[in-house]
């Protein structure tokens, strides 16, 4: 449910730093709560972020959510699939349903990240 190649926010976010550039989304357990996702605006490509600038926005049936980049860096593509049907952020949240690509800044952006193992953690004491 929770990768362990990802590193994760504590505001559910995911990054996928395998290779460059790295992918974003949102994690399973944010769909979860969201609920079914029908619209998503993102950034335009070549939109600089610092990490934990609102780079976008989620909308649901119970909820509309801003989005939060995990890293600094450039956007240097953009999930096209989305505006048409958001609802693969529901449907496979680690896999089409990604969001954005970045350029980051720097590699050490990741160690500020969560670890699978941690934002397991996390989830737990959410739902207790």
């Amino acid at each position: 449910m929770y990768p362990d190649d990802l590193r994760y926010t504590r505001e559910h976010e995911w990054v996928r730093a395998a290779g460059r550039p790295w992918i974003v989304g949102i994690t399973h357990y944010a769909q979860e709560e969201l609920g079914d996702v029908v619209y998503v605006e993102l950034p335009s490509v070549g939109a600089h972020f610092a990490a934990g600038d609102e780079f976008g926005v989620v909308e649901s049936v119970k909820a509309v959510s801003a989005l939060y980049l995990p890293v600094d860096g450039e956007i240097v593509e953009v999930n096209p699939q989305l505006e048409a049907q958001p609802e693969l952020i529901n449907d496979e949240p680690y896999g089409q349903g990604w969001m954005v690509k970045v350029a980051p800044s720097g590699e050490g952006e990741l160690d500020d990240l969560l670890d699978a193992a941690a934002y397991r953690r996390l989830v737990n004491e959410l739902r207790a």
